[in-house]
């Protein structure tokens, strides 16, 4: 996906740095700092790529079916809290997650989302101070940097490569095969998101 503008420079920087402090915090283990964000999978499934040979006709035939919105937290370690739904992810959504792991901290910790309005809500904005009393902070990226985003990387692993053809027979095989993946990692399914490239 390429993002529809391009963030400020000085924002960006100002912001890549902040990242990159709370990454060495994180590696130090000082605190916790996990990436959010949300995807949805369905029976239309997903196809990033194809090929065929020159005289051959290749098809996939569209399913129109119900859809798992997820919303997930992960770490560079896998660590991952997530949730599903067959509902919307919303700001409400987003909330009562938050709220969730504020209860179940072991450090302070991070949560890194992008400016999505379901984040930046006044919902989320009015528990704010709560959370901090608890030691939960969220850190906004700058604008249009998709690529700072772990989360993201999630998605993608999640659906190009944990879930196979077979699981898109129909949605209770497919949501089951998600709940399957996700319960895995860190477990049996790793992500090997590398070091933070600092400035």
């Amino acid at each position: 996906m390429t993002p529809r503008g391009k963030p400020d420079a000085a924002l960006y920087r100002v912001r890549y740095e902040a990242l990159s402090l709370l990454e060495e915090q994180s590696q130090d283990g000082v605190i916790d700092l996990f990436y959010g964000d949300e995807s949805s999978v369905s029976e239309e499934g997903y196809v990033p790529y194809g090929w065929q040979f020159k005289d051959e006709s290749v098809r996939i035939e569209v399913a129109k079916g119900q859809r798992l919105n997820c919303f997930g937290l992960i770490s560079r370690q896998n660590q991952l809290h997530y949730a599903t739904t067959s509902g919307s992810i919303t700001a409400a959504f987003v909330v009562n997650q938050l709220e969730n792991l504020s209860w179940k901290l072991t450090k302070p910790t991070v949560v890194v989302l992008d400016n999505a309005r379901i984040h930046t809500a006044d919902k989320v904005r009015q528990r704010l101070v709560d959370w901090h009393q608890r030691g939960l902070y969220v850190f906004y990226l700058p604008p249009y940097s998709p690529h700072l985003n772990l989360a993201e990387r999630l998605w993608k692993e999640l659906k190009a490569r944990w879930l196979r053809p077979e699981d898109y027979q129909t949605s209770n095989h497919l949501f089951y095969a998600v709940w399957l993946a996700l319960a895995a990692v860190g477990r049996e399914l790793f992500i090997g998101f590398g070091a933070f490239k600092s400035t």
